[in-house]
């Protein structure tokens, strides 16, 4: 199909990138039909390459022959491509494509969380984190730093949220990922020992050797303000604390889970 040029906010097909919130385009009533905004030429490369499926680009005319011109060529026969000037993109979205490039893709299905987990050896639980750059942040250090599987409770903040997905530069498509509200006996029977990142009287350090010794270890992180519930706190198989001087109490949890990541990663 051609590349379509529009100059109207009204344009038919193009009301996914401008009229729908996330909450909408993620589509909790009928996930078969929820869509995600991914942006930027290397991020999209990333979710093609890891098999998700697009249904339509908004691009910058500059792009469609510049540094998206790999993406177009290869997809403009079985998807609409859309462009326009930059100022009427602009208009439509509500903010400047500072990459020049959106993708609408297809919400894969949720996936099991046995399935995921099967072969794991160190995943990541998420409970409540709401910031989509924390999100975003998470998932990024999650994949480089050796984890195997994330789980978020259904309170957490979207990794298929737009900021969050540009924040994790794509590497929320890299890592298994599903919702999940599991207690920690839930995890256990999973095999796993469960970590909970938090500050307690008696939390062992995150260089504890025998954290590094556990075969199968979870790493529980809690919200931005609170933490982690104290009835998961007490339920863990550990409290771990990650030793801080002077005089800081704590790191943010993005910070705090890059830190734990590097440490707790199953060495071969």
């Amino acid at each position: 199909m051609p590349i379509i040029e529009i100059d109207s906010l009204n344009h038919p097909g193009v009301e996914i990138f401008c009229s729908l919130t996330e909450a909408q385009l993620r589509n909790r009533l009928e996930p078969a039909k929820g869509i995600f905004i991914a942006e930027s030429p290397k991020v999209i490369r990333v979710a093609l390459n890891a098999g998700y499926e697009p249904l339509a680009f908004l691009c910058e005319r500059k792009h469609i022959d510049g540094d998206a011109a790999d993406i177009i060529s290869a997809y403009v026969d079985r998807v609409s491509v859309y462009t326009g000037e930059r100022d009427v993109l602009t208009q439509l979205t509500g903010y400047v494509l500072t990459r020049g490039v959106l993708c609408a893709f297809r919400r894969p299905a949720p996936r099991r969380i046995d399935e995921i987990c099967q072969d794991a050896r160190r995943i990541v639980v998420i409970k409540g984190v709401v910031d989509t750059t924390n999100i975003g942040a998470i998932f990024r250090s999650a994949a480089a730093l050796g984890m195997d599987a994330v789980l978020l409770t259904t309170d957490s903040c979207d990794p298929l949220n737009r900021r969050a997905i540009r924040v994790s530069m794509g590497s929320v498509f890299l890592i298994p990922w599903t919702w999940t509200d599991p207690s920690l006996d839930d995890i256990r029977r999973l095999g796993f020992r469960t970590a909970a990142m938090a500050l307690t009287d008696d939390s062992v350090p995150l260089d504890a050797p025998q954290l590094k010794r556990e075969p199968r270890l979870a790493i529980v992180l809690g919200t931005e303000g609170d933490g982690l519930p104290h009835d998961t706190i007490a339920g863990a198989d550990y409290v771990v604390r990650i030793p801080m001087s002077h005089g800081v109490d704590s790191l943010n949890v993005a910070a705090a889970s890059a830190v734990a990541f590097w440490e707790l990663q199953r060495k071969a």
